[in-house]
Order: C-alpha cells, then structure tokens, then sequence
C-alpha cells in the first residue's frame, strides 16, 4: 500500500531508474519540505543537498521555528523538487503541457546532533553551491558560533519516485 502512494499514476512518465532520480536531486538547487502537525500541513522552502553515499538529504534552518517544532512532533516528512522546462503548446486545450521533472521523497527527519556530522553536512551544501570557488578553499571554515546558532537536519529517505516529461514523449 505504502508503495501505491508513491508510484506515479503514468508509468510512461515514472523517470526510468533510480539513478534518474539521484542525478536529479544533486543537481536540484532547493526543494520543498513538508510536514504536518495536528492535521496541520506546513511547507517550507529549503536549499538541500542530496547525499548519495547514505541517501540522505541534510537541510539547514534556524535552531527555533516552526520547522524545528514540526519535526520535533512528528519527524515524518515530505520533501519535494521540480524544475520546469518549455511550454508544450497545442491546438486542443486538453493537449496543452509543459516538460518538467520532478522528485519526491517520503522519510524521517532528525536534528543533527553530532558536531561532525553538523559539519558535514553544512560543507556538503556550501560545496554543492559554492563549487566553483572550491579551488581557491575547498575546505570553507565554520565559525564555531555560527555553527551553534544553525540547525542542520537529516532526512532518512524510506521511499521516493520521479516524474518527467519531454518534448520527445
């Protein structure tokens, strides 16, 4: 049942691999996480980085917020990316499209306890955006203050999928 909800209802749209998907949560500049407190939903935007060694997604926020006491009540999550691509016109209304991509993941979040891991995390998302200043410090120092004023979660990744369409499908 749980795989039903994750499954695309258009196979032909479904990416075709996971490698499909990984590939595009690395390059995916930010996503969007939800989750839900309460029968309460909230969705918020996050710059990510997808690490395919431990399929995970770290995320930073601020220490206090709606985010962290979201995830401190229910750790379960959503966490959503897509990216548009050309206007796929047509003369029916009913045929009109667009190309896009999309991944979703369903998981757990925890709250990054250990210093290390907090480290690696935040230097995972500096290099993802900062890669071609990488050369000059590959290795950006992390003030220690700053460091404990910023939460860094992970995202334990239970399931995902992926949907795109093409000019050529």
């Amino acid at each position: 049942m749980a795989e039903d909800r994750i499954r695309p209802r258009r196979q032909d749209r479904a990416m075709p691999s996971e490698a499909h998907i990984e590939a595009f949560l690395e390059r995916a500049p930010f996503g969007f996480l939800a989750t839900s407190v309460e029968d309460q939903p909230y969705v918020s935007p996050k710059l990510f980085w997808y690490e395919k060694a431990t399929r995970r997604i770290y995320f930073h926020s601020a220490m206090s917020g709606r985010t962290r006491d979201s995830l401190l009540l229910n750790p379960q999550v959503c966490f959503s990316t897509a990216e548009l691509g050309r206007l796929l016109p047509s003369e029916n209304a009913c045929e009109f499209g667009i190309e896009y991509a999309s991944v979703c993941v369903f998981g757990r979040a925890r709250f990054v306890e250990n210093q290390d891991e907090k480290k690696h995390g935040l230097r995972g998302l500096l290099q993802k955006f900062t890669h071609e200043l990488q050369a000059e410090d590959p290795e950006p120092a992390l003030d220690p203050e700053q460091l404990q004023r910023t939460a860094v979660y992970a995202i334990e990744i239970d399931s995902w999928s992926g949907k795109q369409r093409s000019a050529e499908a």
